[in-house]
């Protein structure tokens, strides 16, 4: 009887726990659909782990299918034009998200070339009209900032909201969460913490990111997104 009763025990554990099948540290698939406010599907939606972005997005139904560790703990959708969301995986392979914004309105009237300008984000770009909030630019091939001696000085009055104090800079407009008033700083892709050793001779372009143009961050972004791109690919 006790031998029965152990195994009744074990199979009402196994039924109650989904997850009890699932072989610990193995890799698992999370899929989904991914929709804006109206529940329209968002087609080319980027899919980030733990606030990364990764090379996964979804397909014209607003479908994803990402592989992730044991060990990740956050999932977001991101879409320029209607936001972010984030979940927590805690071992679920389903997971939707319907973002905040709503895709369907499109501009009207006259387009600049400006407005038709394509803007690096991060992870691929977009056009200069589709971002929801202000982002400013610096075209280093201008003959102007040939005369800089150092790239703050060339960041410094010529993009509006962003002060620049020494080789301190601070965006105007984000709300630090970590107490920190430090922009995240990323150049030809690359995270880094220091600019110091980058002349303005080496620089293509800056753009500077900020609200939920740079949510594809995550918290990373919370004070700005400056990013560099230099016209070759190693530094001084």
């Amino acid at each position: 009887m006790r031998y029965f009763a152990f195994i009744a025990i074990v199979l009402s554990v196994t039924v109650s726990n989904p997850l009890a099948g699932q072989k610990p540290g193995k890799n698992y698939v999370v899929s989904g659909r991914v929709t804006d406010a109206s529940e329209t599907p968002l087609n080319g939606a980027v899919i980030l782990i733990n606030n990364k972005a990764t090379e996964v997005k979804t397909d014209e139904k607003g479908i994803y299918r990402v592989r992730v560790r044991p060990s990740d703990t956050l999932i977001s959708a991101f879409f320029i034009k209607a936001g972010m969301k984030e979940e927590r995986l805690d071992g679920r392979t389903v997971i939707d998200f319907r973002l905040s914004g709503n895709t369907a309105g499109r501009q009207t009237g006259n387009i600049s070339e400006a407005d038709e300008q394509e803007i690096n984000v991060g992870y691929g770009t977009v056009k200069r009209k589709d971002l929801t909030t202000s982002v400013g630019r610096i075209n280093g091939s201008a003959g102007k900032y040939a005369s800089y001696s150092n790239i703050y000085d060339m960041i410094k009055g010529e993009v509006p909201g962003v002060q620049v104090s020494g080789k301190k800079i601070t965006i105007q407009g984000p709300t630090s969460i970590n107490m920190s008033t430090d922009p995240l700083i990323i150049v030809n892709g690359i995270e880094t913490s220091s600019i110091d050793d980058i002349s303005p001779q080496q620089v293509k372009s800056i753009e500077v990111l900020k609200g939920s143009s740079a949510s594809i961050y995550g918290s990373r972004g919370a004070n700005g997104v400056i990013l560099i791109t230099l016209t070759g690919s190693e530094r001084k």
